[in-house]
């Protein structure tokens, strides 16, 4: 395995685990009651994902220009994709302490209201101190919890659909490109396809969703385990979501062939 294949998989750790985290976000916004200043301090985390994703869309696509016949190619989609899982899980069983150091964030932001300090005081001994102290996994407590009956599960499927769409939409397109040489440059920028339609179904049916029960919840009409209850749905259907992505790659990237050669 080249290092160029391996700084992918880092990447596209990061951005699926940065992606599982942001789940947590809201549940720190009702707990503080700042939801605009949680979102504006995890803006600083979602630069960090659109960065690594800039890095490998470019890394992946030179190493299918380099070997576009080689028959590992899908074997390497597919470890991506195995990366994206385990990234995801890591990510779900990180939130219980992500959530309280994101929190911890928050709080003292909305005091000193540096980003700067901020940053300072989680490389302190007492910041330190306390991520050491936040490290713990999901307790029995709060998976029990969960409540399988009481999820909206329309928003679940579409949650699921919409993740698998965005898995395989930076990667699909350069697979394509290895199917149909003649079309690499076309099928790259035929990623819309996949994505385009994740971002409506996210920004038409999920967000607005989450974002009225999020105020639900502060104005007292939602109670907080069932907010809870719907984050862990989410979760689980980030991880299924990606993990579909095994069985809709190659199918998505002879959509955008068969788009590629007709347009």
């Amino acid at each position: 395995m080249t290092t160029q294949i391996l700084i992918v998989l880092l990447l596209n750790f990061i951005i699926t685990l940065i992606g599982t985290l942001a789940y947590a976000v809201r549940l720190v916004g009702v707990k503080t009651g700042r939801v605009a200043v949680s979102f504006a301090l995890f803006n600083i985390l979602a630069l960090v994902s659109r960065t690594a994703n800039t890095l490998q869309v470019p890394l992946l696509t030179k190493y299918v220009e380099k070997n576009p016949f080689s028959e590992k190619l899908i074997g390497l989609f597919n470890l991506i994709i195995l990366t994206a899982v385990i990234a995801s899980i890591v990510g779900a069983f990180m939130i219980p302490f992500f959530q309280r150091i994101f929190y911890k964030a928050v709080e003292a932001f909305s005091i000193n209201r540096s980003v700067s300090k901020l940053v300072l005081h989680s490389f302190s001994k007492s910041g330190i101190r306390y991520i050491k102290d936040s490290m713990r996994v999901p307790s029995k407590l709060s998976l029990g919890a969960f409540n399988l009956s009481k999820l909206p599960l329309k928003l679940m499927f579409l949650n699921t659909v919409s993740v698998t769409l965005l898995t395989v939409g930076a990667l699909a397109p350069i697979y394509a490109g290895s199917l149909e040489p003649e079309l690499r440059a076309t099928c790259i920028t035929l990623s819309a396809i996949l994505n385009g339609f994740a971002v409506i179904v996210m920004a038409v049916f999920i967000d607005p969703h989450l974002s009225i029960m999020t105020d639900d919840v502060i104005d007292g009409k939602c109670s907080v385990a069932e907010f809870n209850n719907c984050v862990v749905g989410m979760v689980i259907t980030k991880v299924l979501g990606t993990a579909l992505s095994f069985a809709v790659l190659v199918p998505a990237s002879y959509l955008i062939v068969m788009v590629a050669r007709y347009i």
